[in-house]
């Protein structure tokens, strides 16, 4: 940040930000600013969606950011009370294949070494990588409160998953139990469906045939996964199929394995598939597991944990399940029990994380029974499904809370327990002795007898929680749950949960059911419980092709490098006018190197009003009365205070992008194109009368970009507050955001000045159009009815326009009519002789084409305001403005057909 007794005039011609960024933050942060004032009134509180431990940040964190700070700093400025609250997520499989992978290239495994040094090894991971990931936060600008910092393995989050765990075993809503689950042989753990990406693969479909087990026949199956077969318990057909119908209730023999297979009729049978006949295998797919449930069908599990297979393969134990696949499809060729292989695309299920494909096993896991009824009959993902649909909790973009209601109708009870050693280990000890399950209370560390028999023969169970259970946990967690904590009182429910759209049921359903239930003994209403009343979702960061960035791909983008080389906020600026809430975007330099050109911009702008002030000093007037300001000063206020008002609505719906956009408009075009010129033009005279307009609206501006661009509006801001003496507040970032005051618009200055702009707009498109050189004076008519009322813009249309002479006439005639060009608009036409650089012919087809497009354009307003079903439903005002709009556009016809037929 610029020492305050640098003189302004040291102001460099070009913005730096690597000079000014760290030292601005850390102004910030020696403040104390990012703390929650102590002011009353509801506070306005983000828990930051914790990064995981395995690396760099990413863009997508530098989109989330950026979100999040936004919204922070403008309620900040607001005066509310706010709180982001930084956090670190353990991340238990990226960080545990991470460490294995480490070990891997040292010749060991996890087990080589044992527990405990396997989880000293990711404690010095944890704490390289948790001091970087916090310090790329900051680069980023992020204004969180770092005094609160939270890691979900720290020892407040670990006692908040000790106590939910508890509460939910002994409602009954936990449970272990053999169920079919998400197994990655290559993670070697169990994941939830959320973590299997699928992905259509070209395969084959085999039909094989299975001979009946009395008399003669078979019935031919058809299936993807023949290396499954040694697992078939039974065969089903679709109960109403013509073809099966006398089969039901026989019997089929197993190829290979010789195993009798019950024939059963089930409607979930597609009839349409193959060949309407489905091998059940209910330890490997879960649409078998269902139908052998019906049935009472055996299991089998011929698959083991590592991806070969097992015991109950026969004759292909130990093979890897795809070689036995090319093994089992060559001896069933060989017997003559191939039928045909036909090419099929199918999905296939990945692993998120490694990408094996993963495997669906009957496993021992511990699960959240989220349908089933506890207490007064409510359900943990009933309540959460209510919340939502009563309206007290809010998605932006609304159109994600039909995917949420989707999702928590269907939703299936939780798989919670993984086969890894980091993360929060599982808080249930089994007896030796006689089997019993011990879950002790939360205050106890460890228990010292069984439950059951009461011997002290204990072990723990062996796995940890799937990340996203303590994660779930995060927005009570981190304010002290279950301790009814002053924090807790004072920011709970949170306000925002800001995050990507593409973990609404990873993380964002589990939170709003976790939280409901965490604080069911704290909070007497439904309202006090939820966890967060909106949901923001942003969309994914692609490349500038629009594919997913990814390592493998080599498209990835580091922001830090961005940062590096144009600037925080020309990313933060990039980023949050690339694409609308929950909308994809693409990244690419040029859009970054077009937000650090709007702080230059804003930059030499700043640079030339701070200057000006400096150099006025004591002789800088006070701001004029309304009545005394000429037009132009009016009109700048005026449409300052539209803006005021659009981006405070903007930003209350989340139109985010929308306001940064508008500012950026008014910024660069109202402002520095247009009032700053005009202003200079008066100055030049000796009048210092707009000095004290252009720190007002330079001022305010800065405020309203804040949020937006924190550093450049900080350093421009300290810079203004030195000249204009500002002594109130020693910091933009706790500054009071505009207010609109109706009372500044004025309507006739609008009008006025915007005339006097599309009058300059005509001339300079008349001037590129006919490549007259830019410092070249060219003689202008301007014909208006009012006369004297444009004579009052004269000068700022003959400097801006280059013209000499300007005249204004109000009467056609008075303007030449052969040799010119001429533009036409609603409140004047501006004529140009183009004696000695004009092409008539050139003019004569410009013309022509111009004429054809708007007749082309009446005619389409014409048709509209002709169909009577428009007519009887649009509103009155939609109908009057196409009216006007029509209007309009014959007048422009006239005027261009005036011009057409008057060339020579």
């Amino acid at each position: 940040m610029t020492d305050p007794q640098t003189s302004s005039s040291g102001m460099p011609k070009a913005y730096d930000p690597a000079s000014v960024e760290a030292s601005i933050y850390n102004m910030w942060e020696d403040g104390g600013y990012f703390s929650p004032s102590e002011g009353s009134g509801d506070p306005f509180t983000i828990i930051m969606p914790p990064p995981n431990l395995t690396g760099e940040l990413h863009v997508g964190h530098a989109l989330m950011d950026t979100v999040e700070d936004i919204l922070i700093r403008w309620h900040r400025m607001r005066g509310e009370p706010t709180l982001w609250l930084p956090g670190i997520d353990h991340a238990a499989i990226a960080v545990h294949t991470l460490v294995e992978r480490q070990l891997g290239e040292e010749g060991l495994t996890r087990f080589d070494i044992g527990r405990e040094k396997f989880l000293e090894r990711v404690w010095d991971f944890v704490n390289t990588s948790r001091r970087r990931i916090f310090d790329q936060h900051k680069r980023l600008g992020a204004s969180a409160d770092w005094t609160r910092e939270r890691f979900t393995m720290d020892e407040g989050p670990r006692e908040a998953v000790r106590t939910v765990f508890y509460k939910l075993y002994q409602q009954g809503l936990i449970y272990r139990g053999e169920r079919l689950i998400n197994w990655c042989p290559g993670c070697q753990t169990a994941i939830s469906d959320l973590e299997v990406k699928h992905r259509d693969e070209q395969g084959s479909l085999w039909h094989i045939s299975y001979p009946l087990a009395k008399g003669d026949g078979s019935i031919t199956i058809a299936t993807t996964r023949p290396e499954t077969i040694v697992a078939d318990t039974g065969i089903a057909v679709h109960p109403d199929d013509e073809r099966y119908k006398a089969l039901v209730g026989k019997k089929a023999i197993l190829p290979i394995i010789g195993r009798e297979l019950p024939i059963v009729g089930d409607e979930a049978i597609d009839r349409e598939f193959g060949t309407g006949a489905l091998k059940v295998t209910p330890g490997h797919d879960q649409v078998d597991f269902e139908i052998g449930m019906r049935h009472k069908l055996a299991i089998v599990n011929s698959i083991e944990k590592d991806g070969t297979m097992g015991e109950e393969a026969g004759p292909y134990a130990g093979m890897d399940r795809f070689e036995c696949r090319e093994a089992i499809v060559r001896d069933l060729d060989e017997r003559g029990l191939l039928v045909k292989t036909e090419p099929h695309t199918h999905s296939i299920g990945h692993c998120e994380r490694c990408d094996t494909v993963v495997e669906p096993l009957i496993s021992l896991q511990w699960f959240v029974a989220v349908n089933k009824e506890y207490g007064d009959g409510k359900s943990i993902a009933g309540e959460a499904l209510r919340v939502v649909n009563d309206g007290l909790i809010e998605f932006a973009p609304r159109r994600f809370t039909r995917d949420y209601v989707n999702w928590m109708e269907n939703i299936r009870d939780w798989c919670i327990s993984r086969q890894l050693w980091w993360g929060h280990r599982i808080p249930v000890w089994y007896c030796d002795d006689c089997d019993e399950t011990t879950v002790p209370p939360p205050d106890v560390d460890e228990p010292q007898a069984c439950d059951g028999c009461g011997k002290s023969n204990l072990h723990q169970d062996e796995d940890t929680l799937d990340t996203w259970f303590s994660s779930a946990l995060w927005p009570c967690s981190t304010l002290g749950w279950p301790d009814d904590t002053e924090d807790l009182k004072r920011f709970y429910p949170t306000t925002v949960m800001e995050t990507g759209y593409e973990i609404i049921f990873f993380w964002v359903a589990r939170m709003i059911m976790m939280g409901l239930f965490c604080m069911e003994d704290l909070r007497g209403t439904v309202e006090e419980r939820i966890p967060f009343k909106y949901v923001y979702l942003h969309g994914m960061v692609r490349d500038d092709k629009g594919a997913k960035m990814s390592k493998t791909k080599g498209n990835v983008v580091d922001p830090i490098d961005l940062i590096e080389k144009y600037g925080t906020d020309a990313l933060r600026y990039s980023m949050i006018t690339g694409g609308g809430t929950g909308q994809d975007q693409r990244l690419w330099e040029e859009k970054v190197e077009a937000g650090r050109n709007f702080a230059n911009k804003l930059w030499n702008a700043s640079r030339f009003v701070i200057m000006q002030l400096d150099d006025a000093g004591d002789s800088v007037p006070a701001l004029a009365s309304r009545d005394e300001m000429p037009a132009e000063d009016r009109w700048v206020l005026s449409k300052l205070d539209r803006l005021v008002e659009e981006v405070d609505r903007q930003l209350q719906d989340f139109q985010l992008n929308e306001a940064a956009r508008r500012i950026y408009d008014f910024l660069w075009g109202d402002y520095c194109d247009w009032y700053l010129e005009m202003a200079k033009i008066r100055l030049r005279d000796g009048d210092k009368t707009p000095l004290p307009v252009l720190s007002t609206v330079l001022e305010t501006g800065l405020r309203l970009l804040h949020p937006f661009m924190p550093f450049v509006t900080e350093e421009l801001w300290q810079r203004l507050r030195n000249v204009t003496g500002e002594e109130r507040l020693a910091a933009l970032i706790v500054a009071d955001f505009p207010n609109s005051d109706p009372q500044m618009r004025d309507e006739d200055a609008d009008r006025s000045v915007e005339g006097a702009i599309e009058i300059v707009r005509a001339i300079r498109n008349i001037r590129s159009e006919r490549k007259v050189e830019p410092a070249k004076f060219i003689e202008a008519f301007v014909v208006t009815p009012d006369e004297s009322g444009m004579a009052a813009s004269g000068s700022y249309i003959e400097a801006l326009a280059r013209v000499r002479p300007l005249r204004i006439v109000s009467n056609a005639s008075d303007a030449p009519r052969e040799g010119v060009a001429t533009a036409v608009l609603p409140h004047a036409v501006v004529v140009v002789p183009l004696a000695g650089m004009l092409d008539t012919g050139e003019e004569r087809e410009h013309l022509s084409k111009e004429i054809e497009e708007t007749e082309t354009y009446i005619k389409r307003l014409d048709g509209k305001l002709s169909n009577e079903q428009f007519l009887s439903k649009a509103p009155a005002d939609v109908v009057a403005a196409e009216q006007g709009r029509r209007d309009e556009a014959r007048s422009k016809l006239g005027g261009l057909q005036r011009a057409l037929a008057e060339l020579p």
